[in-house]
């Protein structure tokens, strides 16, 4: 997922949204692998160890064995873990080791913006046929296809099995991608899909909407009616499926995913995150106001929305409503889904953000993860330390800056990663 975009918590999207971890419970630590438990020969041990899940899953050994002929382990994916590599040493995605200005990117989204205008008019039929149909709005379904393949033009560079077996293999997810593989291994026992198009991103997402695959026969949607759900051949089909997901995860039609807003100076960043979300109606009476200088939609206004800014104060502040959780459940980065959403507006008609980005650094991930565990260790309210910077970080950075006197801008730096390493004071 950008990397893969749609990685498997597409499919389950129940981790915490003020947080940026997984969506899965984090596995129990395993032991540290060695040059000889990551050899071509343990692999092949590893793959005979899954034939029998293969099996009861009704897949043939003939499927089977067609499957993984010839198959290496691709040691080069992201979020593996290799002898003599530090979790954090990894090439993880890009939500979380760019800052967000980069991945945010202007001209990239400007040039999204741009084909999405003219893709969206060439299927303006399919896309209204999905608005009626499925009820998803079809500009944020433009954003989605943007982000994930631009509009059907990325080819997806890997083998689908080689990736779900090296990630189920060696990957820090092992027993939900052993799920995948045996899910893309029926998938080839029933002809949904031949080896040749059997291509993936780096986790294991298929097709032009890039679903796992064992979300396929959930979502795939054939909308043109031609008795087939593909959503390899199929730009009707992709489309629709995409919108398909969207609903199953709670999408409302016509509510905006959010508004970029100015915070009045009373209220600072350390208001983020889902635990603070309320009416639309009351942050107005708080006094955040829209950047573009209109009134918050009246119909709108006792939807539940939350504070989210991305880079702290040192970029772009949005209120994010119910429909931004829904996007966010694709993958789980606040970014993702302000990206989607973003490009989504601006196929609407919509311009740039109002607030610049300031430049922001981003801290390696191992000082990072150094600032959640110092905050946890201080009783800051961070659960997971896992080197990326969520809603939840955010929050407890802006809310550990106000209580020792720094100013409050939510953002994992330098001064507050000193203040964290001196002693704490007592009162």
């Amino acid at each position: 997922m950008r990397a893969a975009r749609w990685i498997y918590l597409l499919a389950v999207a129940v981790a915490p949204v003020g947080s940026a971890a997984p969506a899965l419970a984090q596995p129990a630590p395993a032991q540290a692998p060695t040059a000889q438990s990551v050899s071509p020969a343990a692999f092949a041990r590893f793959v005979e160890e899954v034939w029998p899940d293969a099996q009861k899953a009704g897949v043939s050994r003939t499927t089977f064995d067609r499957a993984f002929k010839g198959v290496r382990p691709d040691l080069s994916l992201p979020d593996l873990v290799l002898p003599g590599k530090k979790p954090d040493e990894t090439r993880g995605q890009a939500e979380f080791v760019r800052p967000p200005q980069a991945y945010l990117d202007r001209d990239q989204l400007a040039r999204l913006a741009r084909t999405g205008k003219a893709f969206m008019a060439k299927h303006i039929s399919w896309l209204e046929r999905i608005e009626q149909e499925i009820g998803v709005d079809a500009h944020v379904v433009m954003g989605i296809w943007g982000r994930e393949t631009a509009y059907g033009t990325h080819k997806l560079p890997h083998y689908a099995i080689r990736v779900l077996a090296t990630q189920a293999w060696i990957g820090r997810r092992k027993d939900m991608f052993r799920v995948e593989l045996i899910a893309g291994l029926k998938l080839l026992e029933d002809r949904i899909v031949t080896i040749e198009t059997m291509r993936s991103s780096w986790a294991g997402a298929l097709g032009l909407p890039q679903f796992m695959p064992s979300e396929i026969d959930q979502h795939a949607y054939d909308i043109d009616k031609d008795g087939k759900r593909d959503i390899w051949n199929s730009v009707p089909d992709a489309l629709a499926s995409a919108a398909k997901q969207l609903k199953s995860k709670g999408w409302t039609f016509g509510l905006p995913w959010g508004f970029e807003v100015e915070l009045p100076a009373k209220v600072d960043c350390a208001l983020e995150g889902p635990t603070e979300a309320r009416p639309l109606g009351e942050w107005a009476r708080l006094g955040l106001a829209r950047v573009d200088g209109k009134s918050f939609p009246a119909k709108h206004l006792g939807a539940s929305a939350y504070l989210m800014s991305p880079g702290g104060t040192h970029g772009p502040i949005f209120l994010v409503s119910e429909n931004f959780k829904v996007i966010r459940a694709y993958n789980t980065s606040d970014l993702y889904a302000v990206f989607v959403g973003h490009l989504a507006d601006r196929i609407a008609g919509g311009g740039d953000f109002a607030r610049p980005w300031r430049g922001i650094g981003q801290l390696p991930t191992a000082q990072i993860a150094e600032t959640q565990e110092r905050l946890k260790a201080r009783g800051f309210g961070i659960s997971i330390v896992d080197g990326k910077i969520g809603s939840n970080t955010r929050r407890q950075i802006g809310l550990f800056q106000r209580a020792s006197g720094l100013g409050v801008d939510c953002w994992p730096g330098v001064e507050t990663l000193s203040r964290l390493r001196q002693p704490a004071r007592t009162r």
